[in-house]
Parts: C-alpha cells; structure tokens; sequence
C-alpha cells in the first residue's frame, strides 16, 4: 500500500463487536484496515469472509499479516484491539510494539479492568506509544450503528482520536456525540465497569416488576407489555424498559411467547462482579448492584431452587388486588430503586476520582450514557444537571430534582415491598434499594452496637458521641482485660 493510500485506523478483532465497529468507521467516511489474529484449524479465513462478505466494496483494507497490517496505517498509527479481555490484549501488545512508532496509539476497547489499562497505559508511555482504554457499550447495534465510547488512558492521546471516536459514537436527543475524555489512566474502564454494575441492577429490577405484574397480578404478556410500553414514554423511558416491551411481546416459530420457555438461570460475564468487588475496595455502598449479582448466581442454581421450593412451598394467599393501584406501585418501587442503583454507582464514582486523582466530570460521564449504550435513560439528563449546579450534591439523592421524586415515590415503594413480602414473592433489589434508602436517611444507625462487640472481642476501639471525631478509646469489658489496645485501620 502506498503512502498516499494510507488508512486512518487500524482495528484487529473481528468478532460481533469488531465486525460492526469497522463497517461504523468506514460508514462516517474513515478509511480502515482490519486484522485477525487466527489460531489454525478454528479462526482461518476470518478476514477473507469479512471482505469478501459484508465489506466487500467498502473502503476497508483486509490483512492476514500484522505487519503488513501495521504498516499500511498512517503515522501516527491508531489501532483499536477488540479482542477478549486478560492476557489476549496483554500478547497482542508485545507482538505489535515492534511494529510501532513513537506517538502511535493503541486503544483497547474491551471489558478490560481498569488495574490492568493502569499498568499499559504505564508500559506503552515506557516504550514511546499512548495508550487508551476505552469502554464501549451497546452491543452489536451500537457498535454498528453508535455506541457510547468512554475513553481514558494517555491523554496526549485524545486529540487525534477524537474525531475519529466521536464520530462514531451514539448521538444524545441533543446531538452531542455520546463520547468525550473521562481521565488518565484507567479511568475510562472504571466508568464502563460501573456502567456494567447500573445495567446488572437496571436489569433485575425490571425483571422484578415483571415478576410482580405476573405472580401477584396474574397479567398476560400482552398487558405487561402494554404496561412497560406506557412506561416507556415517560420517566422511564430507557433502552431497557424498550426492550422489556419487545421481549414480553416476542413469539417463537411454534407460536408461543417465547419468554416463557426460557429457562431461569442467567449468566454474567464479570463486569458486574467487578463493580461490587471495587466498591468494596474503596469502602463504598453498592448493594442494589450486588444483590443484582447475587440473584444471578442463585438463579443458576436451578436444582438447588427446585429441591428447596418442594421443601418450603409458597404460601400465595390469591389474593384479589386492584390492579391499577399495585400497576402505580410497582411503577413507584421501579423508579425509585432505579434512582438508587445510579446514586450508588455514581458515589463510586466520586470516590475512585477523589482516591486515584482522576478528576471525573459526573456531568459528563452522564452525558456520555444518554444514548448507544444499554442503560441509556431519559432521567440521565436530570442526573447531568445536578452535578453540573455550582453546590454539586453530596450525593444525588439529595439534589433537590431526585429528592423531591423519592419524596413522591416513597409510599408506592414501601407498599410494593411489604405486599410482595407478605405474599412471600422474591424482591431483593427493590427491598435492598429501600434498605439502603431508609439507612442514607438515618442520622443514628446500630453500629454503636458493632464498635462495642469489635472493642470487646478484640480490643478494636471505639469512638465517642460525647468526644471529637478521630479520638479512639478502648474499653475494659470484662474486668479482667488489660489496657492494650489494637491499632486502628480501615480495610
């Protein structure tokens, strides 16, 4: 390839994500080359069957050879790795730094953790390349059609990609590309990794209400879908509840509503794991979101759950419930939970800019997920608002849009948890986002109780509502005890 007919990016993966990824950059008038990496007897042939399927005639360049690949891009280099997160991005690394030049860009734009783009970042920086780990989210229609890219990594970096990012990326209402620079280091997979966690709660909360409509309201699929598609055009409007409209809707080949022959037991790929395991790092609530993951490890216990439910039958009183009243309802527990998952997640948030130095723009990571990706939503815009207003919240909750909503939500919410307990139906996020509502809102909770049992088992220490904050005491409880004390740390 000559000089002059050099491409404008290079992209290597050409799975689900990376397939559609090159036909969007060749759609906004990029010129692109496409690279597999192939293992023999299983991936052979991949590129040939792209260029010679659904790019044929496009402006997109196919190679078999990575440094053919490599070469046929313009300096300085920018080449997207869609390839499976782990040490897949780790080997494709060491085999195209020889390739390089000094300023060439690398972006991974997997489900990476964010720990291991903080160390590329530092190793490609070391070797005279940039680095960015971007979080792409919207599945194969956003990867073809506009996603929501959340980039971050070596900030030298942005300039030259940002045209090609944000042009590719989804378009709000108000025509802003949902793409802009979240920070260094690996900032751009944190926000995708919580975005993951909100899309886990986003999910069982419907799946919930769902659960609700059928069991206690005994509703077909049809008037559920009529519900959820009402919902749609209002405050809840979201991907998500657009979906849920189709799915309940959707009949198989036989004729049947297919949602009801689908096994219960739900997988995971992670992400939201993640989530709660990095909130916890950084001592921080999210438990909608790890409710959220707990169900989905239960749910794939499907024998476990049979072999329970002959043990501890169901007492469902069959009761006769106005259906409008508890339809209000569930609709309050939906929305309200859902302002809890996003409240949480967007305190972790806060909380890894403050701890790693990151500098997060709330505002505009809000922004950057009113379209493309899944759990896109119409209140994003309230929740951009409130953190662009000079006294930004302490948290979201409290800006005075959201605590007006869950002031006028609050009765529904209590009366569809207490209803769904009484007739022993599973609600576990709505309950825990009602748990984590009454807490926030509790100038007193029992961890006194706590701090005396850790100070009498294990002389842990304690401090005093009659002393300043930051003096520890410790306690002689038993009489026989001596006045050691143990070091105060948080974990």
């Amino acid at each position: 390839m000559s000089i002059q007919n050099k491409t404008d990016i290079g992209l290597i993966g050409l799975a689900v994500m990376g397939e559609n990824l090159a036909l969007n950059l060749e759609s906004r008038g990029w010129h692109v080359s496409v690279y597999n990496r192939t293992v023999p007897g299983v991936e052979e042939g991949v590129v040939e069957r792209f260029i010679n399927g659904r790019a044929k005639g496009l402006n997109i360049e196919g190679f078999t050879d990575l440094a053919d690949f490599v070469n046929s891009i313009a300096l300085p280099r920018k080449i997207m790795m869609m390839v499976r997160a782990g040490s897949a991005v780790d080997e494709l690394m060491e085999q195209l730094f020889p390739y390089l030049s000094p300023g060439d860009i690398l972006i991974d734009g997997g489900n990476s953790n964010f720990e291991d783009t903080n160390r590329r970042v530092a190793v490609a920086e070391s070797k005279g390349f940039l680095f960015i780990g971007s979080g792409v989210s919207g599945g194969e229609e956003g990867a073809l059609n506009g996603a929501s890219i959340m980039p971050g990594g070596s900030v030298a970096a942005w300039q030259e990609v940002k045209p090609i990012l944000q042009s590719i990326a989804a378009k709000a209402p108000d025509g802003t590309p949902c793409c802009d620079w979240v920070g260094p280091a690996g900032s751009g997979h944190f926000v995708k990794m919580i975005h993951n966690g909100i899309e886990y709660g986003d999910m069982q909360l419907i799946a919930e209400a769902y659960w609700v409509m059928k069991r206690l309201l005994d509703l077909d699929n049809e008037e559920m879908a009529d519900i959820f598609a009402h919902w749609n055009e209002g405050k809840l409007r979201s991907y998500l509840i657009e979906i849920t409209t189709n799915i309940l809707r959707h009949k198989d080949k036989a004729g049947g509503y297919l949602l009801d022959k689908i096994l219960d037991s739900s997988g995971q790929k992670g992400t939201g794991k993640w989530s709660v395991i990095n909130a916890m790092e950084l001592n921080m609530p999210l438990g909608l979101i790890a409710t959220a993951v707990f169900e989905r490890s239960l749910s794939a216990q499907k024998d476990l759950r049979e072999l329970a439910s002959r043990q501890f039958p169901n007492k469902h009183t069959q009761a006769v419930y106005n259906k409008p009243e508890l339809v209000k309802e569930i609709y309050a527990a939906l929305y309200a939970s859902k302002l809890v998952s996003y409240a949480q997640g967007f305190a972790v948030l806060q909380k890894a800019s403050d701890s790693f130095g990151w500098n997060l723009d709330l505002s505009s990571i809000a922004r950057m997920w009113r379209g493309g990706c899944i759990i896109r939503s119409i209140f994003l815009n309230d929740i951009a608002a409130a953190f662009e207003t000079e006294d930004k919240p302490k948290h979201l909750l409290l800006a005075p849009y959201f605590r007006d909503e869950i002031k006028g939500l609050l009765p529904g919410w209590k009366g569809l948890v207490e209803q769904a307990m009484r007739e022993e139906l599973p609600v576990p996020a709505f309950s825990s986002a009602l748990n984590y509502f009454y807490s926030l809102v509790s100038a007193d909770l029992p961890a006194n109780m706590i701090q005396a049992q850790r100070d009498y088992f294990g002389a842990h220490t304690f401090e005093r509502k009659d002393e300043l904050r930051g003096q520890f005491f410790h306690e002689n409880w038993t009489g026989h005890g001596g006045n050691t004390k143990s070091g105060t740390y948080n974990v």
